[in-house]
């Protein structure tokens, strides 16, 4: 249970009047691609966020299992344009057509909200992509997005994910934790240099696996956020989210809802969710 997304509400009493008249929020999931699980978390995804958020999931799911997931949607300029915020959860490393990229990324920087989750930040990579680049380079459009370069990652091992910025919305009143086996994804730009790069964005919790502190090898950013575009569009994102277990963990949904409803601007700067935005469903539990 969500239990986050009730104690941090101001009222609780008056959510069941407001969740009637608040439209749900219009989430669209793209999901799909290499080296995971797809076609189970597309629903575990769905059915955790519309359980705990008062929301509409809308999935893009393909069986593609290949680094060149191919998604229909992507062919419509107008993609994203009736959706609140759209999840990204393909892996999608080899798809590196500017005009397929450009179109993905324009509908950000038009506005509409992501929140971008593990492999995503694998996806639509070109040129030489395990070296640090500029913000201006041409191949650098999906990490302006992101608010970071990531490029490979470590075993998979328990990571601890320690929450370091106490007091944004997104994760005020969470707990540190420990996740089951997990990859740990290595930025580029190494611990701190990714947020010089783009200043952009904030990190909101690292994760570490094993004794010892290597920066950049077992030490790295897990969660952080973007404004992204001259609209400044909120992007939520974490690496987290390899194995379906991780994805079934309170915890995990936990930080994915909140981050998804900072993004929508429904939390306020005390980390209250607004009126109407938890799932009915969960206020019955």
């Amino acid at each position: 249970m969500l239990k986050k997304l009730i104690l941090l509400t101001s009222a609780v009493a008056s959510l069941s009047a407001s969740a009637a008249e608040v439209e749900p929020l219009k989430v669209l999931l793209v999901i799909g691609g290499c080296c995971h699980d797809y076609g189970k978390q597309q629903f575990l995804l769905a059915e955790g966020i519309e359980s705990r958020v008062h929301s509409k999931v809308t999935i893009e799911y393909t069986a593609d299992g290949s680094t060149r997931p191919q998604f229909a949607i992507y062919q419509n300029a107008d993609w994203a344009k009736k959706y609140d915020v759209v999840i990204h959860d393909e892996c999608a490393a080899d798809i590196t057509d500017a005009k397929t990229i450009d179109n993905i990324v324009n509908a950000h920087r038009d506005g509409v909200p992501a929140v971008n989750l593990h492999c995503a930040m694998h996806s639509y990579r070109s040129g030489n992509f395990q070296q640090p680049m500029s913000p201006d380079a041409p191949e650098a459009k999906w990490f302006n997005l992101l608010g970071l370069q990531s490029s490979g990652h470590g075993p998979q091992k328990p990571i601890a994910v320690t929450y370091t910025a106490k007091d944004h919305p997104i994760v005020k009143g969470l707990s540190d934790w420990t996740t089951i086996n997990e990859e740990l994804y290595n930025n580029v730009h190494g611990l701190e240099g990714n947020f010089k790069t783009w200043p952009s964005a904030k990190p909101l919790a690292y994760g570490k696996q094993d004794a010892g502190d290597q920066p950049g090898v077992n030490h790295a950013v897990v969660a952080w956020t973007n404004e992204f575009g001259p609209n400044k569009t909120r992007i939520f994102n974490t690496t987290l989210g390899h194995n379906n277990q991780t994805i079934e963990d309170d915890r995990y949904m936990q930080l994915v809802c909140r981050g998804l409803l900072w993004a929508c601007g429904k939390l306020d700067d005390k980390g209250m969710v607004k009126p109407g935005y938890v799932s009915r469903r969960y206020q019955k539990k």
